[in-house]
């Protein structure tokens, strides 16, 4: 009986295989302790609200008081201190610096400086010297002037206005002026010394010389100008009421005006009547001899005198405002630009009083 009682005992004391089985199964489906990886996700969380708690925390009062964060004044030096400042930045004895810098250091910038200075200049020297030896003094590598010429007159008038009366000296003194300026190159014996007597009628080229050699140029000699030139009447026939005008072609570099034909000069009343402007006298004659062409250039053609035609109102109509236009006419040129009023042509206005 004993031994029946023992087994009993011990029987109750084992725990059954249903009931433990189900606990593991429990405990499998419900662990007690939570994985790492969900605690450390729990603690960031944690931390975040953390965060955000004390991001809504209400400010203390001594972070609402500014006037702690604003920049403090500084003090106002004396002068005598600021005199002592810059003594010790020019120079400083104890480091032995002179604004700022060191004997060393001053020496390396200006080296630095110096260097760079003498190459700039050299550089700049040596695109000179190319620009200079790859073009010539004698004739432009690229020629912007005017093609066809334009025409200038004597005398130079402001507002392009000839306006006097004859018995006024003072009224038309100017204009005579200006003409003796303007003939003073054309006086003969200047033109005796330095120019040279040509008769032919065709161009005068002179292209087989040497690039460098000078060339000869034509006389037009100031007493070819008959009543216009200044030498019977002094004063161009202004105080007769006759006056008289200077037309001249602009010079262009190697230009030969007219295509083998010499260019003619026309003056006539632009506006108005034409019997108001009477007779008109050309000397030496209306056109521009072929002989004077073409022009080579200051350096080389250095005694080149312009041809002149002179033109003589000789029966202008007076008390009477009178537009008057003088054109070149010729081959190759143009005398009716809109652009340019002197482009083969000038305008002025003529008022002649008794």
């Amino acid at each position: 009986m004993h031994k029946v009682m023992l087994f009993a005992s011990v029987k109750n004391m084992e725990p059954s295989s249903t009931e433990g089985g189900a606990e593991e199964k429990a405990i499998k489906k419900h662990p007690t302790s939570p994985p790492h990886k969900v605690i450390r996700k729990h603690g960031q969380e944690l931390e975040e609200e953390q965060e955000e708690l004390a991001e809504h925390q209400p400010l203390e009062q001594e972070d609402l008081n500014f006037e702690r964060w604003k920049r403090r004044p500084v003090p106002e030096r004396t002068l005598h201190q600021k005199i002592a400042d810059l003594k010790t930045y020019l120079w400083n004895a104890e480091t032995k610096e002179f604004m700022g810098r060191s004997g060393k250091s001053w020496s390396l910038i200006l080296l630095f400086y110096a260097a760079l200075y003498a190459f700039l200049a050299a550089m700049f020297g040596g695109c000179m010297f190319c620009l200079m030896w790859s073009i010539s003094p004698y004739h432009p590598t690229y020629n912007d002037r005017v093609m066809p010429p334009g025409m200038t007159m004597a005398p130079h008038l402001e507002g392009h206005e000839i306006a006097f009366n004859a018995s006024d000296r003072k009224s038309w003194k100017k204009y005579a002026r200006s003409m003796d300026e303007f003939l003073r190159p054309y006086n003969d014996g200047a033109q005796d010394r330095k120019n040279i007597r040509c008769t032919h009628d065709a161009y005068f080229m002179q292209d087989d010389l040497e690039e460098s050699a000078e060339r000869k140029a034509c006389q037009f000699k100031r007493s070819w100008l008959g009543d216009c030139s200044g030498l019977q009447d002094p004063h161009y026939g202004y105080s007769q009421g006759r006056p008289c005008i200077l037309l001249r072609m602009n010079r262009i570099l190697g230009y030969l005006p007219g295509q083998g034909k010499p260019i003619n000069v026309t003056c006539a009343v632009k506006k108005g009547p034409a019997e108001t402007l009477g007779e008109i006298q050309f000397f030496p004659r209306s056109i521009f001899d072929l002989k004077y062409y073409p022009y080579y250039g200051k350096l080389r053609h250095v005694n080149y005198t312009s041809p002149v035609v002179a033109v003589r109102f000789a029966g202008v109509q007076y008390d009477t405002h009178i537009q008057v236009q003088c054109k070149l006419n010729g081959k190759g040129i143009i005398n009716d630009s809109q652009t340019d009023r002197y482009l083969g042509s000038v305008t002025f206005s003529l008022d002649v009083g008794a």
